[in-house]
């Protein structure tokens, strides 16, 4: 079975968080949810996720990928020590990092947009040193990002592809009715 670590703080957004979520559970992913704060956190529409994990419980090598759902939280989880290490050691273990709409930013900050091919929600597009694109989604590596909430189901596909395979991915697919 793969395993995800998702990573999210008050203000995430909710449909970028829950229908990836939704749909990696789907295929079969085992995904752990981490708080910043006090094991839960609320979204930027006030729906509150509890029972989470504690981001200082979580380490790299227990896990496949890496989700970070965009929304306002993107800036608290960019400054946040935990999470920039996180992120440095999924990295460095050439691991999956995926992020969407405004976290795609944090890996800009951290450098590790550059030279690579990447999409991130348009007005937040800053000079990473790498080739933004105006697609839905964009994967380089081990980098699988996302442009906005929009391109949820598209951007969970791709996970589910890289972590499971193509087959895997047709077959959540054609349960959602996706064509």
């Amino acid at each position: 079975m793969k395993n995800v670590l998702c990573i999210m703080s008050d203000q995430f957004e909710e449909l970028e968080a829950v229908g990836t979520i939704a749909l990696l559970r789907r295929a079969g992913i085992n995904v752990t949810v981490c708080a910043l704060h006090e094991k839960q956190a609320t979204g930027r529409f006030q729906i509150t996720i509890s029972d989470l994990t504690d981001v200082s419980e979580a380490q790299a090598d227990t896990y496949d990928a890496l989700f970070l759902p965009g929304g306002p939280h993107y800036a608290e989880l960019q400054e946040n020590p935990l999470v920039q290490q996180l992120i440095k050691d999924f990295d460095k273990q050439q691991k999956y990092i995926c992020a969407i709409c405004a976290a795609p930013t944090i890996l800009g900050q951290l450098g590790l947009l550059k030279n690579r091919r990447y999409t991130c929600f348009t007005s937040m597009n800053q000079d990473f040193g790498g080739e933004y694109v105006n697609e839905y989604t964009a994967i380089d590596g081990n980098l699988i990002t996302g442009r906005s909430a929009a391109a949820v189901i598209d951007f969970a596909f791709v996970i589910i592809e890289q972590l499971l395979g193509k087959e895997k991915a047709e077959e959540v697919k054609n349960s959602i009715y996706y064509y």
